[in-house]
């Protein structure tokens, strides 16, 4: 079975084909800021969007009528159940308008619905951004108005917790594992046999290449009324925080250029991450009373050696370390929907009223 998939970044469009469980081609097209400026919205994407992923299949001799289904990313537009959704047209009207916010991840659906509507073959999207396992005590902020909400990498997270499940001979329904995506955003979650119980997302954690990550409450509301106006302090929280704060760049690798070159505070701010992140992955310990089976760290950072041997350091005693590099979001979609059309996974069909939109 082939199976297009589709990952449309903030600045980037990715798409791949999959044979069954092998990359036949992948295409990763890179937006300027300077040519996404042209559009309002996210929404007025979707013609470019679409035009390049119709010019990748041209490119590499791929038709429509090759595929068995089409896979997109999730976004954010609902408490979505985890695993596989059959896009269907109510479900498509409410990432189109009535999304819980404004990601480009939402496009992923809507683009994959559209083609494989086109010539009569399922969609899907798969382990969306707004996956939501959380259990009830999970969901208390600490002020009645505020409820934490499920919102992060789950597609990576998920996925990274199958490989390591699979590297042990078992499921990760026999496994409780603490997975943390290190990537522009972190996201740290606990797995509690194979459900997602809780997480600390990038609003609340440790800061990032562009995140702050939690910060101390009352120095934030002073920051709020210092005559900021609401969409700077946004992008100071996420986009000019963590790394770009504090020496400018966003690239892991060019931290560690200047540490290699006895640079003393890049070295500083590397340690200061390195121990956000460690504490906060041995914060969620105690949600499975410490019955850990492994620490899985994944996405772009976990290519750095440096930072995963520093991790591995302070976190080893809680359970074994695993480190699970990059992304890999179009094979996660992939293998999610090929497992569907195996009849290894059901996919879920929304409904209506499941929406809290």
């Amino acid at each position: 079975m082939k199976i297009l998939a589709i990952n449309p970044g903030s600045t980037s469009t990715k798409i791949a084909l999959y044979e069954n469980e092998d990359l036949v081609w992948r295409e990763s097209i890179e937006h300027s800021l300077t040519e996404l400026a042209a559009y309002p919205d996210i929404y007025a994407q979707y013609p470019m969007r679409l035009q390049l992923i119709t010019e990748a299949m041209a490119k590499n001799g791929t038709e429509m009528q090759d595929l068995a289904c089409v896979v997109g990313r999730g976004g954010p537009a609902m408490p979505f159940k985890a695993g596989a959704y059959q896009l269907n047209a109510d479900l498509v009207h409410v990432l189109a308008d009535h999304p819980k916010n404004s990601h480009i991840a939402l496009l992923g659906g809507i683009l994959a619905y559209n083609l494989a509507e086109a010539i009569g073959i399922p969609s899907f999207i798969y382990d969306a951004v707004s996956t939501d396992e959380f259990e009830d005590v999970a969901r208390f902020s600490g002020l009645k108005s505020i409820e934490r909400i499920s919102a992060g990498h789950y597609l990576n997270m998920r996925a990274a917790a199958r490989k390591v499940a699979a590297r042990l001979g078992t499921s990760v329904y026999d496994l409780n594992l603490i997975i943390a995506h290190l990537g522009g955003g972190l996201t740290i979650s606990i797995m509690r046999k194979g459900r997602i119980v809780d997480l600390i997302s990038d609003d609340e954690g440790p800061f990032s290449p562009e995140r702050t990550g939690g910060l101390p409450l009352r120095q934030v509301v002073d920051m709020c009324y210092s005559g900021l106006d609401k969409e700077t302090v946004k992008k100071q929280l996420r986009g000019q925080g963590g790394l770009v704060s504090y020496l400018g760049v966003t690239d892991l690798r060019q931290v560690e250029y200047w540490i290699d070159q006895g640079q003393d505070y890049p070295q500083k701010v590397f340690e200061a991450m390195t121990y956000q992140i460690a504490n906060f992955v041995s914060h969620l310990a105690p949600v499975v009373s410490g019955d850990l089976q492994g620490i899985i760290f994944t996405g772009g950072m976990a290519y750095s050696d440096r930072l995963m041997a520093a991790l591995t350091a302070k976190v080893s005693f809680l359970a074994p370390v695993y480190v699970v590099p990059g992304e890999n979001e179009l094979e996660a979609l992939a293998l999610g929907a090929l497992r569907v059309m195996r009849g290894e996974e059901k996919a879920h069909i929304y409904q209506a009223q499941e929406s809290r939109a």
